[in-house]
């Protein structure tokens, strides 16, 4: 994994064309980048993200943001009622819940 400007670009190897590419994973738009090096793949895919940039700066566009801060989860609705039962239990709103335990689970894994 890598990262530039909030974007962050994961990198497969091509063993039979003897080549590493990527793409960028937390946007929708597509962007992609391949070099035969580390440090070849680090430079494509700083400039293939420069170039994103300069292409929607060009038409006029915002760039699609990495992360808003939000998305939308759909849970089964036995799930949600014991999410929402444990966060009033510990006096929280379900998203500030939410967000406590995905934090530990991220912490953990």
């Amino acid at each position: 994994m890598m990262e530039y400007k909030g974007y962050i670009g994961k990198v497969e190897m091509d063993d039979d064309a003897a080549i590493l590419y990527g793409e960028v994973i937390n946007i929708r738009d597509v962007i992609t980048f391949e070099g035969t090096s580390v440090a070849e793949v680090q430079k494509a895919f700083h400039e293939s993200v420069d170039d994103y940039l300069a292409f929607c700066a060009e038409r006029g566009e915002s760039p699609e943001k990495p992360f808003s801060g939000k998305f939308v989860v759909r849970l089964p609705v036995e799930l949600h009622r014991k999410a929402y039962i444990q966060a009033k239990l510990a006096d929280k709103s379900l998203n500030g819940w939410v967000t406590e335990v995905l934090q530990t689970a991220l912490r953990e894994g």
